[in-house]
């Protein structure tokens, strides 16, 4: 560690903590879910997916309504929660190792660090230095070893696998060191048992417990008896008369495509199947009827229900801040990081997760399909006042706001976030003027070109980077992002373009260079 990091480490210290009335420093647990959308929670709306014990914490903590991730992809995500830093000002903006450029695109992707940078703070860091004994369970995705969490603030950390997908899938061998079993076990429940684990063992000591669950990340496998469970349901539902599939293109393109004809290609014999389709376009899941996925969601629910009872049972629930969320939203779209994927229609279940109705788009997409999650806080040392907050919020603010729950004097110097500690108190509001993103790349998850966006006050304004093209919605009265107003508010969009700009210039955000073996598509002449 550089002498620098350690006088910063030595001048952040723990209150005595009065300031909440504590007699001793509060429990954190941190419980991230891959790749769950806004929508996949009962809470927030879902009416397939069973999720009691992720309701019942949203009934004794606060619902965010309104919160992002400051990326659509995992590890830029990951790396903000950890450091309470956008992904563009640690220049690690796309998920490891990333994907390579193709012929089709106009820019070369941004080559993203790979690996949390060592001169980062982490929460971990910042909590140990304070007593916290600390355990990372589950995805990492921050960088191959070295960089694994011990180097990050850890004491604990469990498999010893970097990667953002469990290796051999969800049932046991895992192929996984650390999780050395053979019985066929499922692995959100065995992540589960290895975090009750650590918290028994850590006696009287605070404990950071960071479980980063692998699901609901795919490859999409439930567990059999759930899933067996949902496959009845299914049987028992009316077939919707809606689309199962909506195709999506390129917003970025020199004529975009309208609603109206991307549903006629819709119709057209040249749009069918699940691959790339002509001009750019793909298919986005319209309904949530994933037997698979739903049997995930349901044991992540257990898994937070067993330590919610683990807390209980070791009268530890009354000490233990709890902070559950998302790193990105819901896969609506298949994985294409080959554009020359072809999916047969018999395997949907495998590459299309969920839907992220009412929002549009999903995983990959700057739409708030991909970048709104689910967020719920309880924090038992604070008069709850209010147990929905609809104020946008972002992922760098789980750092300083566990840095003022706990009682932490400050966090490090830099960080992009806000405290959201006043707004579980009943705030309304909160000084911040914007929220921002940046991504650099082409997404695995459409065909759409890299850019960026922000949200200021209702107004979200989206950037791409090929042609330069922006959309402009108002939020409050459209949530899922189908009236463009670019056109009708050029004031709006230049205002916002210019806070995205100038945002970008004090963060040293990176831009694509042109790529020099762009070779044009043939398109279909637009109707």
């Amino acid at each position: 560690m550089s002498v620098f990091r350690l006088l910063i480490l030595a001048t952040i210290c723990c209150s005595q903590y009065e300031i909440h009335g504590m007699e001793r420093l509060p429990n954190v647990v941190l419980f991230l879910v891959d790749d769950l959308g806004w929508s996949d929670v009962g809470c927030y709306g879902s009416s397939f997916h069973e999720t009691p014990n992720i309701d019942r914490l949203a009934s004794q903590g606060t619902r965010f309504t309104q919160a992002y991730a400051t990326c659509h992809v995992c590890s830029p995500s990951r790396a903000s929660i950890l450091t309470g830093k956008y992904p563009a000002r640690l220049q690690l903006t796309d998920w490891l190792p990333g994907r390579k450029d193709f012929p089709f695109q106009r820019l070369q992707n941004v080559r993203s660090l790979q690996a949390l940078p060592a001169s980062e703070i982490t929460l971990a860091e910042l909590l140990r230095s304070c007593g916290y004994r600390t355990g990372h369970f589950g995805k990492w995705h921050l960088g191959e070893s070295p960089n694994d969490p011990t180097q990050h603030g850890f004491d604990v950390r469990i498999p010893q696998w970097n990667k953002g997908w469990p290796k051999a899938g969800y049932y046991a061998p895992y192929a996984m060191e650390g999780l050395d079993r053979s019985d066929g076990a499922y692995l959100t429940d065995t992540l589960t048992e290895e975090a009750e684990r650590f918290i028994e063992s850590s006696g009287d000591q605070p404990f950071f417990l960071y479980l980063a669950h692998f699901a609901v990340h795919d490859p999409i496998e439930g567990r059999l008896d759930l899933v067996d469970k949902y496959q009845q349901r299914l049987a028992r539902r009316a077939p919707s008369p809606k689309p199962s599939f909506l195709l999506e293109g390129n917003p970025d393109a020199l004529v975009p495509l309208t609603r109206a004809q991307l549903d006629r290609r819709a119709a057209n014999s040249d749009w069918e199947g699940f691959k790339v389709l002509p001009e750019r376009t793909v298919k986005v899941k319209q309904h949530q009827d994933n037997a698979q996925f739903a049997a995930m969601v349901e044991s992540i629910d257990q898994s937070l229900g067993r330590l919610l009872a683990k807390l209980e049972s070791l009268e530890l629930e009354d000490n233990t801040i709890i902070v559950f969320t998302s790193d990105n939203g819901g896969m609506s779209a298949a994985n294409f990081g080959n554009p020359r994927r072809s999916i047969s229609p018999a395997n949907l279940d495998r590459a299309f997760s969920t839907s992220n109705l009412p929002l549009r788009g999903g995983k990959g997409w700057l739409y708030e399909g991909g970048i709104r999650i689910p967020m719920i806080i309880k924090s038992p040392h604070v008069a709850l006042s209010q147990n929905v907050c609809e104020v946008p919020v972002i992922s760098t603010d789980i750092y300083p706001t566990l840095a003022e729950l706990t009682g932490i004097a400050a966090p490090p110097p830099v960080t992009d976030g806000i405290s959201l500690a006043p707004l579980l108190t009943g705030e309304t509001a909160c000084s911040r003027e914007a929220l921002f993103w940046h991504f650099p790349h082409y997404s695995n998850h459409g065909m759409q070109s890299p850019g960026g966006a922000v949200r200021s006050g209702d107004f979200k304004l989206i950037e791409y980077f090929e042609n330069h093209s922006v959309q402009l919605f108002n939020l409050k009265e459209d949530i899922g992002e189908q009236v463009d107003l670019s056109a009708t508010q050029p004031e709006k969009v230049q205002e916002l373009r210019n806070q995205l700009h100038n945002w970008r210039m004090e963060v040293a955000a990176r831009m694509p260079p042109p790529n020099p073996s762009f070779v044009s598509q043939n398109t279909h002449p637009s109707d």
